[in-house]
């Protein structure tokens, strides 16, 4: 598909389901390895290719937690988001909620304060510089209990960043289940934050109906097993529950097996609200371009329907009535044009 591939590259876009330290570049976490050399991460970008092969989903979050060990100071903090900032440049996308966790830096001794004056100052830096707007959700990691969920609730609710416009949950679903963390999000909720959760992606569909019942969830980060419950399809798509899809990042860790076999289409021929998005981009040898690519293959689409599939996105983001029809309309100039 070398035309709708080069669609898809000058594509506007927004991102709703994309990790914070999990976006790091190859060049970055070589850089930070460097500068940390007790760290077993490799130094040398192309041995990293190698690092990033996971062997499950456990081994997944064991790779991952060592590159969040790299981030050890408020500099690695805001080096580290300003150029996640000017890669997403290159792709076109003009809005991202990344999924930003505050614990894994604050329990390494980055004061919370200073944590958050880093991805704000990065945030400003890179809209000013690049054009790129950025937001955050702060999610909680499971395994690391309660006593991290305090602490995300405390920041996002006391220290509130400006750029601050979701509260989730992620880290490993087996033996984490959702509703001991509803005290946590009911007070983020009243906060005026948005619920969004991971759910359903290594675990059946009622880790997805706890998501939605118990944490108010607004939208589902995976959802990879709602298929397998046709009620709760219905559900998603009667309420208009988007789906934060991460096809290339489930094959990864794992949670299907093959490309072939991703429930994408049984989601959209259900009626969801489906987005497209690249989880953890370096870590799993993708982008947001080739995950477009990805979709547009295993839906069978031309330049209109990923157009549409942008416009998903922009629909299911939190950006403000404004926002969302200046960026609707970007994509449907664009698509008149290159869709030809």
């Amino acid at each position: 598909m070398p035309d709708l591939n080069t669609f898809i590259a000058g594509l506007p876009k927004a991102e709703l389901h994309v990790h914070h330290v999990g976006s790091a570049s190859p060049r970055i976490v070589a850089e930070l390895a460097a500068r940390h050399p007790d760290s077993k991460v490799p130094t040398d970008p192309e041995a990293l290719a190698d690092y990033f092969v996971f062997r499950d989903f456990a081994h997944f979050i064991e790779v991952y937690l060592s590159v969040v060990d790299l981030i050890r100071d408020a500099e690695d903090v805001r080096l580290l988001t300003y150029e996640i900032a000017r890669d997403m440049v290159r792709q076109h996308i003009r809005y991202a909620e990344l999924t930003v966790t505050p614990f894994s830096s604050t329990s390494r001794g980055i004061p919370d304060t200073a944590f958050v004056e880093a991805i704000e100052d990065a945030r400003k830096s890179a809209e000013a510089d690049f054009g790129t707007v950025l937001r955050w959700c702060f999610d909680i990691p499971g395994e690391a209990g309660l006593a991290a969920a305090e602490e995300t609730a405390r920041i996002a609710c006391d220290l509130r960043p400006e750029g601050l416009v979701g509260f989730g949950l992620g880290g490993p679903e087996i033996g984490v289940p959702r509703p001991q963390f509803k005290p946590y999000f009911d007070r983020a909720i009243a906060a005026g934050l948005h619920s969004v959760p991971h759910a359903g992606e290594t675990t059946g569909p009622q880790t997805i109906w706890d998501a939605l019942h118990e944490l108010r969830a607004e939208r589902i980060g995976h959802g990879t097993s709602a298929v397998q419950d046709p009620k709760l399809l219905a559900h998603l798509a009667e309420h208009r529950v988007p789906l934060e899809v991460c096809p290339t990042s489930n094959i990864a860790t794992r949670a299907v097996a093959t490309l072939d076999e991703h429930p994408i289409r049984q989601m959209v021929e259900a009626g969801v609200l489906v987005t497209i998005n690249s989880d953890d981009p370096p870590m799993f040898g993708t982008d947001l371009n080739t995950e477009y690519q990805v979709a547009a293959r295993l839906l069978g689409l031309d330049a209109a329907g990923v157009a549409a599939l942008a416009k998903n996105a922009v629909e299911a983001s939190f950006l403000d009535a404004e926002g969302k029809a200046r960026l609707g309309a970007e994509i449907d100039a664009y698509t008149a044009v290159a869709g030809r």
